[in-house]
């Protein structure tokens, strides 16, 4: 969503990706720890307010490793970016439409073992699969109740956001990004697809609570089925927040079948544990263009991971600066760890 404001891929592809080259001006003997259990250690505006063969540079709502390493890079605006692991520069750009040639509101990303590009807009929603070549192979069928009013109760510009495969491939996961019209404020839902002889069908859906005034622009798979989840916010004046949690779905209810959720009706939320809150890391000499209560923070709305050992995590974060002068393209490179499940 435009505020002011992968895990399918290779093991070998995620094992090549390096950690951000174009760092802030940290000193090597600086703590950076943002929380216990999370610590950045670098930064890059290389990308900020860039062109690349025509294509404005930014606008950033996914990330995902592409199977050899390089990153790709979805824009809200339907451009595709290559961009090569180690500098971040890009290596080439695909123009993405839907079935009538109109332009997408391009918000979730997923990179498949084949190459295969499976991208969620936040307009209709859907989630449609891509070839590397930008061109339609199917569509994913979408809850009626998720869809926009007045085909169903989903908000304008609150829709699929993120977008994450689970461990094995079978199961994909896309998460809105606030709540239905009915529901509770805050109490998002989760839908997934379970994969049948190479065709998608829906399958569970799960609620989650974010915190008060953010909503959910990310969610990323991890190894052990748990899953990383950006929440973000913006108050004019004051800046951005953002928040990185570790969400739990193993005891989480379907709530596919059920209509409105009040958050006192029995349903059994997704479990989250709090990371970081980002506000806390330390500023690297970052600056910022409009107010923000720590300088480095921006509209991040974007993550993937690049690299795991044994529940330590490599984890790139990116922003959306929505082609406003006031925003910055910003690349975030973290250190996350996480408990045994």
């Amino acid at each position: 969503m435009r505020l002011r404001t992968v895990l399918a891929t290779a093991t070998a592809g995620l094992a090549a990706a390096t950690c951000l080259t174009a760092a802030g001006p940290a000193n090597a003997g600086e703590n950076h720890a943002c929380s216990p259990s999370v610590a950045i250690q670098g930064f890059s505006d290389a990308l900020d307010k860039t062109t690349y063969q025509g294509t404005y540079v930014g606008n950033f709502s996914a990330l995902a490793v592409d199977r050899n390493g390089d990153l790709a890079a979805l824009s809200d605006r339907s451009s595709l970016f290559t961009l090569d692991r180690r500098t971040l520069q890009p290596k080439s750009v695909v123009q993405l439409a839907d079935e009538n040639g109109t332009a997408l509101d391009s918000e979730g990303l997923v990179v498949e073992r084949d190459g295969t590009r499976l991208i969620s807009s936040e307009t209709e929603p859907s989630v449609r699969r891509y070839s590397r070549d930008g061109k339609i192979l199917d569509r994913l069928p979408v809850p009626a109740s998720l869809q926009v009013a007045p085909a169903g109760r989903a908000v304008t510009n609150g829709t699929f956001e993120g977008l994450t495969m689970l461990p094995g491939g079978r199961t994909l996961l896309a998460s809105m990004e606030y709540a239905l019209s009915g529901d509770t404020a805050g109490i998002v839902r989760w839908q997934t697809w379970k994969r049948h002889h190479g065709t998608f069908g829906l399958g569970a859906q799960y609620a989650y609570r974010a915190d008060t005034g953010l909503g959910v622009p990310e969610v990323t798979a991890l190894p052990d089925g748990r899953f990383l989840v950006l929440e973000r916010g913006f108050t004019s004046g004051v800046g951005n927040t953002v928040r990185l949690y570790l969400a739990d779905p193993r005891r989480a209810t379907d709530t596919g079948g059920i209509d409105t959720l009040t958050g006192q009706d029995g349903v059994r939320l997704v479990k989250k544990t709090l990371l970081a809150d980002l506000v806390n890391c330390p500023t690297l000499g970052a600056t910022a263009k409009q107010p923000q209560p720590n300088p480095l923070l921006d509209n991040i709305e974007s993550m993937t991971i690049t690299g795991w050992t044994k529940g330590r995590l490599k984890v790139l974060l990116a922003s959306d600066d929505n082609q406003n002068a006031t925003q910055t393209t910003r690349f975030y490179d973290l250190r996350v760890s996480t408990a045994p499940r």
